[in-house]
């Protein structure tokens, strides 16, 4: 399984660990993913994401997964999520 936002497409980053002597060694950040069910209100039924805490807040920010997903930059978001947003904009325009 990536770690890897699924509709942010946040990743790792790698940075340093800092000593108090100021020896450096490498590190990774891990963004903070949880698997979420999201409602989509124009479909009707829900879907399973692995998403960042900053994105789930985005969501809920924006009015739900089908305001989010009409504003949502292809280029970030994964296969299955550009799935949804193809059938949600198909439904929103029918």
């Amino acid at each position: 399984m990536s770690r890897r936002c699924e509709l942010t497409g946040k990743g790792p980053m790698s940075g340093n660990n800092v000593s108090h002597a100021n020896n450096k060694t490498k590190r990774r950040f891990l963004p903070n993913l949880q698997d979420v069910t999201l409602q989509s209100d124009v479909l009707g039924r829900s879907f399973k994401f692995r998403i960042s805490n900053a994105a789930l807040r985005t969501v809920d920010h924006r009015g739900g997964l089908d305001a989010f997903m009409s504003k949502a930059k292809d280029a970030e978001l994964s296969a299955g999520a550009l799935k949804v947003k193809k059938e949600i904009a198909k439904a929103s325009a029918a």
